[in-house]
């Protein structure tokens, strides 16, 4: 058995940047990966960075298969960055499948090899999985992808069919479209992006038609099967065919393989793992951060996790969970919707008196520029204390400009230093003036 200060299981954003900095303070650390085509974790591989290239380069009116190459170029060289980062700090890599035979002892399989392995402190770092429905032919049907087929996927469809409206499932169906299929989306609610501004998701929703995108609301999928080389889709008993289908209904924490049964190691109903304030499992000394601990599932978030555990286990901090502020959105559609806070509606169901003011992206000067004036920015403030409550900005450059909000709310800022506030122009920035201008 080889024993080590620290040991990670899985290479996502948190565990590598948190096997680094131990390392750096001459720890023993390794870090186990099963797959080589995830070093350096779920956002570069298969998740932000090449979801966003893709959508960049196809932005740039390239070929699918330009834009597919542009999307290697990047996550390969951000990999392999990653892997020489992690080496160079003194972390040992240990490329295999692990899985937990006792509370700190871990067992890792690459083939016929397998190396028992014991820490000090171990850190779960495995992600999270797409989730799979029940749908009779989903899984074991061709031309029927995750996530992370979609983005691997050699001819461009003609027809694409995804399954689910939430944010994953509607920035691929931009993407494509955007590539040149004729894309449908089925959701089983009554409309998308419910937990956003109505007036906004309305909007958004017009405008991702206006593209070419086809909804189909109240979709109940019945049945996934092949007919010759295209996929049949049953919906409502009705059939409809396509030349691939995305199945993008979330994703879970990745558990299921770790052996955590073998363990005290307590896992939530949704097979997340249970974590305390410090994002510590029912097992002292073991952790859990990012996405397998059932937080929200973002790189940024994932980094904070780093942030607790790191303080907890070298004494230099006191920031928990409970403490984490104010958390700010993007889906990266056309364009870009981000969101931080309450929504008016959310606002008003917590017994805040509200203000609430909207300025379209029409009426502001860098959108003539930007020769797009889609959108619009709508701000909540609460009349009381004239402390900003939320924000949704639905617009060019929004990705960006929320993070100025969340840094308002969590420093309770008045929402009249924005207005009084000077902007370069022309910018987005600057119509934060006249949007809380009330």
């Amino acid at each position: 058995m080889e024993q080590f200060d620290l040991l990670v299981i899985g290479f996502g954003k948190a565990g590598k940047t948190l096997a680094g900095k131990m390392a750096s303070l001459g720890k023993k650390v390794a870090l186990v990966e099963e797959n080589p085509a995830m070093f350096g974790g779920t956002c570069i591989n298969i998740g932000c960075i090449p979801t966003k290239t893709l959508l960049v380069a196809a932005d740039k009116n390239w070929t699918f298969d330009q834009v597919m190459e542009q999307k290697e170029t990047i996550t390969t060289r951000l990999r392999n960055k990653n892997e020489m980062v992690l080496k160079g700090s003194g972390t040992t890599l240990i490329q295999g499948s692990a899985r937990f035979t006792a509370d700190k002892v871990v067992e890792v399989v690459a083939g016929d090899e397998r190396l028992e392995v014991t820490a000090e402190t171990i850190v779960i770092n495995t992600g999270a999985t797409s989730r799979v429905l029940p749908i009779p032919g989903l899984t074991e049907t061709a031309h029927v992808y995750d996530s992370t087929g979609i983005q691997n996927l050699e001819t461009r469809p003609e027809t694409l069919a995804v399954i689910g409206g939430g944010n994953i499932g509607l920035e691929f169906a931009v993407l494509y479209n955007k590539l040149g299929s004729s894309v449908t989306v089925f959701e089983a609610g009554s409309a998308i992006l419910s937990r956003d501004e109505e007036g906004v998701a309305t909007m958004a929703k017009g405008y991702m038609e206006e593209a070419g995108i086809r909804f189909v609301l109240d979709a109940k999928i019945e049945q996934v099967a092949s007919q010759g080389e295209q996929v049949a889709l049953t919906v409502n008993g009705e059939t409809q065919v396509f030349d691939a289908v995305l199945y993008a209904t979330g994703r879970v924490p990745n558990t299921a393989d770790l052996g955590l049964e073998n363990t005290a190691i307590e896992t939530l109903p949704n097979g997340a793992v249970k974590v305390d304030d410090y994002c510590e499992t029912t097992v002292p000394g073991v952790y859990a951060v990012g996405d397998v601990n059932g937080g929200p599932q973002f790189t940024y978030t994932s980094l904070d996790d780093f942030r607790i555990v790191f303080g907890k286990l070298t004494g230099t901090g006191t920031y928990s969970l409970s403490q984490r502020k104010s958390v700010p959105t993007s889906i990266f559609i056309d364009p870009v919707l981000s969101r931080v806070g309450l929504t008016e509606k959310e606002a008003l169901a917590a017994g805040f008196e509200v203000v609430a003011n909207e300025l379209p992206v029409a009426n502001m000067p860098r959108g003539h520029v930007n020769n797009d004036l889609r959108g619009i920015f709508k701000v909540v403030v609460d009349k009381k204390t004239n402390l900003v409550l939320g924000a949704t900005l639905f617009g060019r450059n929004s990705e960006e400009l929320i993070n100025l909000i969340a840094m308002a709310i969590d420093n309770k800022i008045p929402y009249t230093y924005f207005k009084t506030q000077i902007f370069t122009h022309p910018t987005m920035a600057e119509n934060l003036n006249d949007v809380f201008n009330f």
